[in-house]
């Protein structure tokens, strides 16, 4: 039984903030499940999945997790997946706390591509867009698709704040949807839109959104800048933290 995912980058991963047994983690888990049955890669119970990192985590809270569902079968590139196998790294988590600035990445989404909404280990074109906005000074890129709409940057999704309201770009767009962006989703009204580049410099405040960070602010994409709206920012990581603590 070889490692497809060492072959062909087949299988699924979790990066999680681990606090416990959390609402939070719930919906990392749902995700998982929903994409390990898109790709008929065998998905433990949400039980086994919490204890695999109980395992690692020995009681500490406050970690970096990331959950690996490894696809195993045949080394035929079109093969089926015939087991799965789990591999869990736990890392000490340091906060990101600073403000981004974000350019526009040269490397395009195109949204019938079924693999972009699943978190897969093939992360290639995630590396590549980190990468290009390194190079250019800039702290990460926003991905276009084939008609020119805003997707994702490569380890976030993407909030705005037009006309007092907020908005993400819709799923349809091409885009994976994060368990931190849906929360906001369903608990703080924000609307999925179909959103270009003239909604980002018509924006009054940006901020990208993952799991490890909650929010963080752009204070700048491309040469223009945005101010920090310090109560909406500590709003929307409250709602976050919410579903992240503890259950009693």
């Amino acid at each position: 039984m070889e490692t497809r995912t060492l072959f062909f980058g087949e299988g699924l991963f979790e990066t999680i903030l681990w606090r416990g047994r959390t609402t939070k983690l719930l919906r990392h888990y749902r995700r998982l499940k929903n994409s390990a049955e898109f790709f008929l890669i065998p998905c433990p119970d949400y039980e086994t999945f919490c204890q695999e990192i109980e395992k690692k985590t020995e009681g500490r809270k406050n970690l970096y997790v990331k959950f690996c569902l490894l696809s195993k079968g045949e080394a035929l590139y079109y093969s089926m997946p015939k087991e799965s196998g789990i591999l869990v790294i736990v890392k000490d988590f340091f906060p990101d706390t600073n403000p981004k600035k974000l350019c526009l990445s040269s490397i395009k989404r195109h949204s019938s591509n079924p693999v972009i909404y699943h978190k897969t280990m093939n992360y290639l074109p995630n590396i590549f867009v980190k990468r290009e906005a390194l190079s250019k000074s800039f702290d990460d890129a926003i991905m276009l698709n084939e008609r020119d709409e805003i997707t994702e940057c490569s380890a976030s999704n993407i909030l705005i704040v037009k006309d007092g309201k907020l908005f993400t770009p819709s799923r349809k767009c091409g885009l994976l949807m994060g368990t931190t962006i849906e929360i906001l989703i369903q608990k703080m009204n924000v609307k999925e839109e179909r959103l270009t580049v003239n909604d980002l410099y018509h924006a009054s405040a940006i901020f990208i959104t993952n799991s490890l960070i909650g929010a963080l602010p752009v204070v700048q994409f491309e040469n223009q800048p945005y101010s920090i709206t310090l109560e909406l920012l500590n709003s929307i990581n409250s709602m976050i933290e919410e579903e992240n603590s503890p259950k009693c």
